[in-house]
């Protein structure tokens, strides 16, 4: 039999036993910041004396709602047979336009008998080569004397030019520069073309009048 004091100190025990664990409790939730309606939940589930729940959520509170997967795509059937397209499907498309012919270029047979008779006899395929011979029409090399007479008269002419400008003694030092230039070209080119012809005729003639030849 347990007297009146001993209940008393043992519900006091388990006054004290329960504050302590509330108050644990308390400082638990404000840690994790729960929401009053889940603190309130998870005393309710303390007071019962019943196991917490794995995850706290309030009886208010709606289930989670499922997620939705869209629906898994089923492979198209392909017909037992292929579909025949109708003839007139056909007709008005290019199914039934024919290619025109085109004939291959003949073959010319004087040549294809020479070239038979030349793999009989040499054993080789030999192709005919054509050499056309073509005639280089023979230019003459321009005269470098009457190069030199046209060049001279081209200078005097700008020269006079120049003098009915009134601009002739602006040009008139080098126009008569290279015209003296010119000119000691034509001599030395007709010196040169006067020995040649002096040997000329010294080798055809050895015994004519060499003082002609002077002259």
């Amino acid at each position: 039999v347990v007297s009146g004091g001993g209940r008393r100190a043992g519900s006091l025990a388990g006054l004290c036993c329960l504050f302590k664990y509330s108050s644990c409790f308390s400082a638990m939730m404000e840690k994790f910041k729960l929401t009053h309606s889940q603190r309130r939940f998870l005393m309710d589930c303390v007071k019962r004396g019943g196991t917490l729940p794995l995850q706290c959520q309030p009886p208010s509170s709606k289930p989670p709602v499922p997620a939705c997967y869209p629906p898994a795509c089923k492979p198209r059937r392909l017909p037992a047979r292929p579909l025949l397209r109708p003839a007139k499907v056909c007709q008005a498309g290019d199914a039934y336009t024919r290619e025109k012919f085109k004939p291959q270029p003949r073959r010319d047979l004087e040549k294809e008998k020479q070239r038979l008779q030349n793999i009989l006899a040499t054993g080789k395929d030999e192709v005919e080569q054509v050499v056309v011979q073509t005639r280089e029409e023979e230019i003459p090399e321009p005269d470098r004397f009457e190069e030199l007479m046209n060049e001279i008269q081209e200078r005097r002419e700008f020269l006079a030019e120049m003098e009915a400008l009134g601009q002739d003694k602006k040009y008139q030092g080098i126009v008569l520069t290279e015209i003296s230039q010119k000119m000691h070209e034509m001599e030395t080119i007709d010196k040169k073309r006067s020995e040649e012809v002096r040997k000329i005729m010294t080798k055809y003639f050895p015994g004519g009048n060499k003082s002609n030849l002077h002259d």
